[in-house]
């Protein structure tokens, strides 16, 4: 399996994401300067916004290809559905809930197989929720210092509207899939859109 090993806070200046939205603390502050900046083409442009989805929720270019053209076949705008399904991945979920602190801490828990769907124990980071899912951390992992951690840290994530968490129970509900303006990520998905559709 292909890893991006290049450092996270670096990755996140060079596509100018602010590290909370990927769980991180964004209190360490760069002394360099910035660089000046070409103006970008239409085709950079739409290349940064494709990465930028990709980096954040930890997708590599077959799979994210995949999910474009299922998006494309999906009824309403392709790039809403691009979003939605990106959010509904098992690891996001996990993530969104407060159950770990980053995707990438998620996407080890689901694999792991700390992670239930509806009572069964599902270790695919990419399992898509829907509507009416219970997510839940099972019985044996309930102690998990990682996931207890995650749970009081202060800069814990605001549960989105389209979710339900019982932090006592340990539990989530999907309470629908999220429209786009539930989505808080800077993303102009229209120039992946645009991308690949050249």
């Amino acid at each position: 399996m292909a890893i991006n090993r290049t450092p996270v806070l670096k990755r996140c200046r060079q596509l100018g994401i602010e590290p909370v939205a990927l769980g991180y603390s964004s209190k360490k502050e760069s002394i360099r300067q910035p660089k000046r900046r070409h103006k970008e083409s239409e085709y950079g442009m739409q290349l940064r916004e494709k990465q930028k989805a990709k980096f954040i929720y930890g997708v590599l270019e077959k799979q994210f290809r995949g999910y474009f053209k299922r998006a494309k076949a999906m009824p309403g705008i392709t790039g809403e559905n691009l979003m939605r399904i990106l959010e509904s991945r098992l690891d996001n979920v996990v993530f969104r809930l407060g159950f770990a602190r980053t995707r990438k801490e998620a996407r080890q828990i689901v694999s792991h197989g700390h992670i239930q769907v509806n009572g069964k124990r599902v270790d695919i980071p990419s399992y898509r929720v829907r509507q009416g899912d219970l997510v839940s951390v099972a019985p044996k992992s309930k102690e998990l210092l990682v996931i207890k951690s995650a749970l009081i840290s202060n800069e814990r994530i605001s549960v989105p509207a389209w979710l339900e968490v019982d932090i006592e129970k340990l539990q989530g509900s999907i309470l629908a899939l999220p429209v786009r303006e539930q989505i808080d990520l800077d993303i102009n998905e229209q120039l992946i859109v645009e991308l690949y559709s050249k």
